[in-house]
């Protein structure tokens, strides 16, 4: 698809708002965080890492947040279902390019969850939880991929017996 020059316009805007909020973020982290910046531990990246890992499958995959995805496209009825398609231009296309790619959520995602994690302790066991969380989505992930590569050996196996 061929993307218009109002959409690039708008994929500035929200690229400015974003630096505008990290700005902001950092101004008030330096007057305000309980813990500084060159104080993380490696323990620390990795409780953040994963809690932001976290939070970014919540807001572009799991199913309790799709309501929210859904805000961003448009629902068109075919053939007497619903389709959710993306806008063809404006913000709400940006928006929605934004919330269906990983990458552009991670940001997000991990820009809130250290901001919260150095502004003050009490978001310690949120972010705890999330990591935790974390880790049994990974493990979940995980056993799903080997679970699908056993069933795919499996009828290899049944194809060549009947085969062979």
């Amino acid at each position: 698809m061929i993307r218009t020059i109002d959409q690039y316009i708008w994929n500035i805007v929200f690229l400015t708002f974003f630096l505008l909020v990290f700005i902001g973020g950092m101004n008030i982290l330096a007057e305000h965080a309980y813990i500084g910046y060159g104080a993380l531990t490696a323990g620390d990246i990795l409780l953040l890492s994963l809690a932001a890992f976290r939070l970014t499958r919540l807001f572009v995959y799991d199913a309790i947040m799709k309501f929210f995805r859904e805000m961003f496209y448009n629902a068109e009825v075919m053939n007497g279902e619903v389709v959710l398609t993306k806008p063809i231009r404006g913000p709400r296309r940006t928006l929605a390019d934004l919330i269906s790619c990983p990458w552009c959520v991670g940001i997000w995602s991990a820009a809130v969850v250290v901001f919260f994690y150095l502004l003050t302790p009490w978001m310690y066991l949120p972010i705890a939880f999330l990591a935790i969380a974390g880790i049994g989505s990974f493990f979940q992930v995980t056993a799903n991929m080997v679970g699908w590569k056993a069933e795919e050996l499996k009828r290899r196996v049944e194809r060549d017996q009947l085969e062979g």
